[in-house]
């Protein structure tokens, strides 16, 4: 299981770093417990660290994420926003409606 921590880095963009284990985000953050009620089996029983979301499952569950609230917040308002077509109606013929 890699273990992925995504959240901003000194110049404002997304920064994404991977852990080999637990022990290493353990050393950065700390452990608080451990998740007990992901819907994603695969995810139950990881560690929860102060002050992240997750963990997630990523990579058909070979990756378990961390974002900061920061991240966790700006990716779901771009993953909830209504995505915007172009309409493929054509604007009414000027001499028609006239």
């Amino acid at each position: 299981m890699i273990y992925r921590l995504v959240d901003r880095g000194a110049d404002g963009e997304t920064r994404v770093r991977d852990f080999a284990d637990a022990a290493e985000m353990a050393a950065r953050f700390e452990k608080i417990g451990v998740d007990d009620c992901s819907a994603d089996l695969r995810m139950r029983g990881l560690p929860v660290f102060r002050g992240l979301v997750g963990p997630m499952p990523e990579n058909d569950g070979t990756v378990a994420r961390y974002e900061t609230p920061e991240i966790f917040e700006k990716l779901t308002k771009e993953w909830s926003a209504p995505q915007r077509r172009k309409s493929k109606r054509k604007a009414p013929d000027a001499a028609a409606t006239a």
